[in-house]
């Protein structure tokens, strides 16, 4: 076991980074923030045609480029740095993950490709009114008439739904819960951008009202898919959750060099000085969580399920307090909207709540090391 990043995953970080550099600006990430979208197509689909970055961990057969979740976890860091504006963990994380852990060959033949060239935006509609993240939250109901599937109910907090092409919905029939992929521009589809605190990331409102629906995988076997699913996704989100914890950390550091209060730099202050030591501890340590986190997924380890949960409950802690200390350790001007303190609080916030709060993955730890 190496835990050491190769040189070509070391220029993967380094190319991903210098196009965010240019393309996911702080004032680029204000701008789209304001829209609706969210996301600038055109950035999108350079993301797919110059770097790959939609197909990186979709098999080669099914229009990907074959890469393992660490190269998937260094661009998901990057991305979380830069505070990227786009559908890319909705649509590359979330709905390519079910459609490769569903067992069904022929939907990934039909919808990877699009997903891979940038062509298609998917993701995953799963939560509903109550919030709850585990396989009795589901209960939007699925109806089968002859070989044919609809759908009725609501999903909330559908990341990315209101811009979405595909729409992978987990319902509930009478064998249990169950995969379907749903076309977003059916009439019978009501989509609603919601008002959230974090406005980097969109989320959204989907009704269906008799909606036509493919199965995906067998009936009654969706929450299987789900599971690996939210594990994964739990690694993807701590691998970005890192991102954004050092970038928030490099922001406090170098304020307090520049920052002169009584004649001298703050960061001479021992109080900050403690400050910076803290944050810097635990983003350490929050890498070293969701890198073990990355290869156990990249290799497929029987201890994914422990690691996924131990990750994101850490790196959920990790970067909220660091992004609260990069506050305080600014004073006045870190409180301003000018200034971009406040976004990354904001998004560390939501990838807190976002698959689970730290307390729920605790418990899921303690459950699954049979505490």
């Amino acid at each position: 076991m190496n835990f050491a990043f190769t040189e070509e995953q070391d220029e993967l970080r380094s190319s991903v980074r210098r196009f965010l550099d240019d393309k996911s600006s702080s004032p680029e990430v204000r701008r789209l923030m304001e829209t609706t979208e969210g996301y600038d197509p055109a950035v999108w689909d350079q993301m797919a045609n110059q770097l790959g970055l939609q197909g990186l961990a979709i098999p080669e057969e099914f229009g990907g480029s074959g890469y393992t979740f660490i190269e998937l976890g260094i661009v998901l860091e990057e991305m979380g740095r830069s505070l990227l504006c786009a559908p890319f963990f909705s649509s590359a994380v979330l709905a390519t993950t079910a459609l490769l852990h569903s067992g069904d060959d022929s939907a990934k033949k039909e919808y990877l490709p699009g997903i891979a060239s940038g062509e298609t935006i998917a993701t995953l509609a799963f939560t509903e009114q109550s919030g709850n993240w585990a396989e009795e939250g589901i209960t939007t109901p699925a109806t089968q008439s002859g070989d044919a599937w609809t759908i009725t109910g609501e999903k909330m907090f559908v990341l990315d739904g209101h811009v979405a092409n595909l729409i992978v919905v987990a319902a509930r029939t009478g064998a249990g819960v169950s995969l379907f992929a749903v076309d977003a521009s059916d009439a019978s589809v009501t989509r609603e951008a919601l008002s959230t605190m974090d406005q980097t990331r969109k989320q959204a409102r989907v009704e269906f009202n008799n909606t036509p629906a493919r199965l995906i995988g067998t009936d009654g076997g969706g929450w299987a898919t789900m599971n690996a699913t939210l594990d994964l996704a739990a690694v993807a989100l701590a691998n970005e959750q890192v991102g954004g914890a050092q970038k928030v950390l490099e922001m406090s550091v170098d304020y307090a060099k520049v920052r002169v209060q009584f004649g001298r730099p703050i960061g001479s202050f021992q109080a900050i000085k403690h400050k910076c030591a803290d944050m810097l501890l635990e983003v350490e340590s929050a890498k070293s969580a969701a890198y073990y986190a990355a290869w156990c997924a990249a290799e497929g380890n029987d201890e994914l399920p422990v690691t996924a949960s131990l990750a994101k409950a850490y790196c959920s802690d990790a970067y909220f307090h660091a992004a609260a200390e990069n506050i305080q350790i600014h004073g006045g001007i870190g409180f301003t909207w000018e200034h971009d303190a406040h976004l990354y609080f904001k998004r560390a916030k939501s990838m807190e709540l976002f698959l689970g709060d730290p307390t729920y993955h605790r418990e899921l730890l303690a459950q699954r090391i049979g505490i």
